[in-house]
């Protein structure tokens, strides 16, 4: 990340390390240099070291990068700056792209019709501000948003449309075939094979490979079927965590594309937003069963889909350090990258895994429609037997050893998980 750029318009170098820009005379500067890129000429910020030198490291490292820039907010332990970030090289999908990117629209709407869907190709919402690749409508109008990303794309773009789709009542589903892709974990997504256009248009079953979890809960003890994520071996304590499918025990099947359609667009499938426990400015995003998403909230009695992205916040106080304007290229020294090349994501074995000393109080709770139950005189009869005791005289539990509350509604102790075993008892 650089500190500073060149302005092309005004022919001046800016420091972004002062609260003045280095320019009092220009108080329209930060607003001016800050705007989406749609909103601006592309090539009005450019790299300090390709002005002075006519090359960079961002052109020498990387044939997608050009010497163009976008200013952006930075997070680093607590303190958020203003840094440049290299821009992608803008260009066309080539034949093959744009192929893959009608077949995948193609495939989303036919889907969409098997499953009692709407559907709409390139829609637009009534003010112009949002275009979807394909608009699927459920039967109870849920609107999913899908995106067939075969091409570069930025994380500011695929964060800035998805809040764009997100205020207008869409839910968006961006897909991809790269491990790469800046998409991954900036909004929800799902990643496919890299297949050619003929295999994506055909009946072939399609596999969504990442972007879909499955929630997975256990006590980590000797005689677990899952080794220990934290030490290799048990800790006792008790894990939970979102797999992959083919991570799960037992292991899940995997959900093709075409199911995935139907499955968003009726709310079986959800998105959900959650923070490492370790660190929550790391978030993972992925879509779940939403009976997964309802265990999930319940074991932390909150919603944990709010988070914070690698972006900052948009109000988030700028902290300026008035450090010397650099020249040179940083391109590819810091890991705080904005773009590809990026390391390969969503494939970790287990995405936002949280470890509880003891089992929450909260999940030993016996349920409310228990608490209603009336044992009825064969029930007590066969308490009674099953504890080898009379019904008048019902001492302790068989498998707790704690006393049975005889003048209670059951008739039985308050131990749950006891009071389940003496119930479904059949001597």
């Amino acid at each position: 990340m650089a500190n500073g750029v060149f302005h092309t318009g005004y022919g001046i170098e800016i420091n972004l390390t002062e609260p003045d820009l280095g320019h009092r005379d220009r108080p329209e500067l930060l607003a001016q240099i800050t705007a989406p890129i749609d909103q601006r000429e592309r090539e009005l910020l450019e790299c300090l070291q390709h002005h002075h030198e006519g090359r960079c490291e961002a052109e020498e490292h990387d044939a997608e990068r050009s010497p163009w820039m976008t200013i952006r907010r930075r997070t680093v332990r607590g303190r958020t700056t203003w840094v440049a970030a290299h821009l992608p090289i803008r260009r066309t999908p080539t034949a093959e792209e744009s192929d893959k990117h009608k077949a995948m629209k193609e495939r989303i709407a036919r889907a969409a019709d098997r499953h009692g869907c709407t559907w709409e190709l390139e829609a637009r919402t009534a003010d112009g501000k949002v275009r979807t690749d394909v608009l699927v409508t459920g039967p109870g109008g849920l609107r999913i948003g899908w995106e067939a990303q075969y091409s570069p794309i930025t994380a500011e773009t695929v964060r800035r449309r998805s809040r764009n789709a997100a205020a207008h009542g869409i839910v968006p589903l961006w897909v991809t075939s790269s491990d790469r892709a800046a998409l991954i974990d900036r909004a929800p997504w799902a990643r496919v094979d890299d297949l050619s256009w003929r295999q994506i248009a055909s009946p072939l079953a399609m596999v969504v490979r990442a972007g879909i979890r499955h929630l997975q809960q256990w006590k980590c003890t000797a005689s677990s079927v899952r080794t220990c994520p934290v030490n290799g071996s048990w800790c006792g304590k008790m894990h939970t965590g979102w797999y992959l499918p083919a991570l799960c025990l037992p292991e899940k099947a995997p959900t093709q594309v075409d199911e995935l359609v139907g499955a968003s667009a009726t709310g079986e499938f959800v998105p959900m937003r959650v923070p490492m426990q370790t660190d929550g400015s790391t978030v993972s995003r992925m879509w779940v069963p939403a009976a997964d998403r309802d265990r999930w909230r319940a074991t932390f009695a909150e919603d944990t889909e709010p988070g914070t992205d690698e972006q900052a916040p948009a109000d988030a106080a700028i902290t300026y350090t008035r450090g010397e304007l650099d020249p040179v290229c940083r391109y590819g020294e810091e890991t705080y990258t904005f773009n590809d090349p990026r390391p390969r994501r969503g494939n970790a074995d287990a995405a936002s895994l949280h470890t509880f000393d003891t089992v929450p109080d909260r999940l030993l709770a016996i349920p409310r429609q228990l608490r209603r139950l009336a044992l009825t005189p064969e029930e007590r009869h066969r308490a009674a037997a099953a504890l080898g005791c009379d019904i008048a005289d019902l001492g302790p539990c068989a498998g707790c050893g704690e006393p049975i509350n005889r003048y209670g509604p059951y008739g039985i102790h308050a131990c749950a998980p006891c009071r389940l075993r003496v119930l479904t008892h059949r001597p």
